[in-house]
C-alpha cells in the first residue's frame, strides 16, 4: 500500500509542476515594522548601510529563488516612513533613532533591487493606524497628531486617523502622491484601511454629527472607509494608471449562510465593504488576510473569488503559523491552500511574512522551489485598465562566445507612450518555442534589447529562443522566434562521449580544463570521445574555417 501511495504522490507532484500557471501573482510581504523581516542592523555608519542593504539583498535573492514575482515592501509604518519624505519622518528601525536619516534611500534601493530580479515592488502603506502613545511621544513634533490634531483620534491608548474627517483621505493621498511621484513603484498596497476592531465606542461622535447626514453609524463608517479607498484609487490612476492599487482586508468578508465568521469579519467588525470596492471598480487587487485553516479558510476564500468581478483576488496565506512558536501548522496546510487557490482560478497567493519563507520554515522554501513555484510566472494583465499589447519585438539574433548565448532584438512599441515595454525571454529544445508554457520562461522584465543566457551545466542549455514584449499593465505581445538553433554541445548519458551538432563551419575542437590547460585537440566531429578525461569541468573551444576561435560551451565529465 505504501508503494502505491508513493507512486500517487509522485503523480500528483508531476501534475502540480506541469500545471503551474504562466500568469500568477506570487507575493510576499516584507515587514519593516519592528524590523520583523528587515532591517536587523542599523544604518549608523557606512558599514551599517552596507550590512542593511545586504540583508535586503539576501531576502530578495531567496524570494527570487522561489520565483516570487511581487514584493509588498512596507514603506509607511505608523505615521513614519522608510524613505526621505517631506510629510513624515524616518522610522527608527533604520538607525535606532526616530527621524534620523539613514544616509541612503531604502525605498529607492528596494525598488532597484526588485526590478533587477524581474520582481514587481509595491509600496505597502499602513493607513489609518498611527501607533501607541509611546510611539506618538517618540515622534514628537513630527507626529501627525500634533500637526493635525482635529484629524486624529485616541482610542484605547492607540492613535488613529479619523476616517470620518474628510481631511484624512486627503492626507493619506498626499503620502501616496509623494511615493508614486518620487518612485517608479509597480503598485501601492493599503493596510489597516479600516476602523479598529470591535470599536463601537470609537470617539467619532463629533464628526458623525457633522458629516453623518442622516445615515446610521455603521453605514456612515463603511462609507468613510470606502471614500478613502475611492480617493486613493482615483488619485493614483489619474497620475499613473499602470500602478496597481490593492489592499489587505480582513480575511472573512462577512458571515456565510453555512459558516460563521465568529465575530471577526470585514463588513461588520471593522467597517470594510471590500466587496463593494470591487463592485465600484476601485481596487485592482485584494489580498484578503486569510490566515486561517480548514473551514475558516476555504469557504471564505471562495466567497472573495466568487465576488471578484474580474479583479484579482490573491489570498494572503499565514505561513507564519508554520513556526512552532506561532501555531506549528503542518506544511501540508499551506500546500492545500495553494492547490485550492489554483484549482479555483484565483489570481495567485501572497505569503505573510517573508521571514518564514526565507528561513525555510518547515521546508516551505524547498517546496516552493521544487514543486509549487518550480517555474517563473508573469503578472496577469489588468485588462480593465488597458487591454492592448505592445507590438512584437523584431530581428532576434544570437551569438555564442565564452560559453554564453547573447541575444539581441529591436524595440517593440506600446500604445501608452509614457512607458517603454519590457521583455520576456523564452527558451526550449523545440521550435517554435511554446510561450504558453511557464517552464520555458528564462527571464522577465528585461529593460533594453539585449540578454545574456548563461548556464552552468550543458543539459540546462536550450537551443531555441523567443522574445515577447510586455507593457506595465501586463499585456504581452506576440513572440519573435529564433528559428536557427544556436550551438550548444552536451554530454551523452554515458558521460564518455561529447555529442556536437553537425556544423560544416568548424574544423577543429580544443578542450581545456578549469586551469586553462589543453587536455584534448581533435578535428571537429559530431562525436568526440572523452573517455580518457578525468572527472571534472571542461571548456570547449572551436576553430572555424577562417582560423578564428570561439567558445562552444562547458561540460562536466563524471564517473
Amino acid at each position: 500500500m505504501r508503494k502505491y501511495i508513493y507512486i500517487l504522490f509522485l503523480f500528483l507532484t508531476a501534475l502540480q509542476v506541469k500545471g503551474q500557471p504562466k500568469n500568477e501573482i506570487r507575493a510576499a510581504w516584507i515587514t519593516t515594522a519592528y524590523g520583523l523581516d528587515w532591517p536587523k542592523s542599523k544604518a549608523t555608519s557606512s558599514l551599517g548601510i552596507r550590512k542593511q542593504k545586504q540583508e535586503l539583498i539576501n531576502i530578495l535573492n531567496k524570494l527570487k529563488e522561489a520565483n516570487i514575482n511581487t514584493v509588498l515592501f512596507q514603506a509607511r509604518l505608523r505615521g513614519d516612513v522608510i524613505y526621505p519624505s517631506n510629510i513624515e519622518p524616518f522610522n527608527e528601525m533604520l538607525t535606532g533613532k526616530e527621524g534620523q536619516d539613514p544616509g541612503y534611500d531604502p525605498m529607492a534601493f528596494a525598488l532597484e533591487e526588485c526590478h533587477k530580479r524581474g520582481m514587481e515592488c509595491h509600496a505597502w502603506i499602513v493607513t489609518v493606524s498611527l501607533g501607541s502613545n509611546k510611539h506618538i511621544k517618540d515622534l514628537g513634533r513630527s507626529s501627525v497628531t500634533l500637526k493635525y490634531p482635529k484629524m486624529c483620534k485616541r482610542y484605547r491608548n492607540e492613535w488613529f486617523l479619523d476616517p470620518g474627517n474628510p481631511q484624512s483621505k486627503e492626507y493619506l493621498f498626499s503620502i501616496v502622491k509623494e511615493i508614486i511621484t518620487k518612485y517608479d513603484v509597480d503598485g501601492v498596497h493599503f493596510d489597516y484601511i479600516r476602523y479598529p476592531e470591535n470599536a463601537p465606542a470609537f470617539p467619532d461622535n463629533d464628526t458623525f454629527r457633522k458629516y453623518g447626514k442622516g445615515k446610521n453609524l455603521k453605514e456612515w463608517r463603511r462609507d468613510n472607509i470606502t471614500a478613502i479607498v475611492r480617493r486613493l484609487y482615483q488619485g493614483t490612476k489619474e497620475m499613473k494608471p499602470w500602478v496597481k492599487v490593492s489592499s489587505a482586508p480582513i480575511g472573512k468578508f462577512n458571515d456565510l449562510s453555512r459558516y460563521s465568521s465568529k465575530g471577526w469579519n470585514a463588513y461588520n467588525t471593522v467597517y470594510q465593504d471590500a466587496q463593494g470596492w470591487l463592485r465600484e471598480g476601485i481596487q485592482d487587487i485584494l489580498f484578503p488576510m486569510l490566515y486561517f485553516k480548514g473551514n475558516n479558510f476555504y469557504p471564505f476564500a471562495l466567497d472573495w473569488q466568487e465576488k471578484s468581478l474580474g479583479r484579482f483576488i490573491v489570498p494572503g496565506l499565514g505561513i507564519y503559523f508554520l513556526h512552532p512558536s506561532e501555531g506549528n501548522w503542518p506544511l501540508s496546510e499551506i500546500e492545500r491552500q495553494i492547490y485550492f487557490t489554483r484549482s479555483n482560478n484565483f489570481s495567485g497567493q501572497a505569503h505573510y511574512r517573508a521571514q518564514f519563507l526565507v528561513e525555510n520554515t518547515q521546508h516551505l522554501q524547498d517546496e516552493l522551489v521544487n514543486l509549487h513555484y518550480a517555474y517563473p510566472a508573469l503578472q496577469p494583465a489588468m485588462k480593465w485598465q488597458d487591454s492592448i499589447p505592445p507590438t512584437a519585438p523584431e530581428n532576434l539574433s544570437c551569438t555564442v562566445r565564452d560559453g554564453n548565448t547573447y541575444l539581441k532584438w529591436t524595440n517593440a512599441k506600446d500604445n501608452d507612450i509614457r512607458n517603454a515595454p519590457f521583455y520576456t525571454v523564452y527558451a526550449s529544445e523545440s521550435y517554435p518555442v511554446d510561450i504558453t508554457s511557464s517552464k520555458n520562461i528564462v527571464a522577465q522584465r528585461i529593460y533594453g534589447t539585449e540578454f545574456t543566457y548563461s548556464t552552468i551545466y550543458p543539459w540546462q542549455s536550450k537551443r531555441y529562443f523567443a522574445v515577447t514584449a510586455c507593457d506595465r499593465y501586463g499585456n504581452e505581445s506576440k513572440a519573435v522566434q529564433l528559428p536557427q538553433p544556436h550551438f550548444t554541445p552536451f554530454v551523452s548519458s554515458t558521460g564518455y562521449e561529447l555529442i556536437l551538432p553537425s556544423d560544416a563551419n568548424y574544423t577543429d575542437i580544443t578542450i581545456v580544463d578549469i586551469t586553462g590547460q589543453c587536455v584534448l585537440e581533435a578535428e571537429y566531429s559530431e562525436r568526440v570521445s572523452i573517455s580518457n578525461l578525468k572527472p571534472g569541468s571542461y571548456r570547449i573551444i572551436l576553430t572555424d574555417k577562417e582560423g578564428k576561435n570561439r567558445a562552444g560551451g562547458m561540460f562536466l565529465k563524471w564517473m
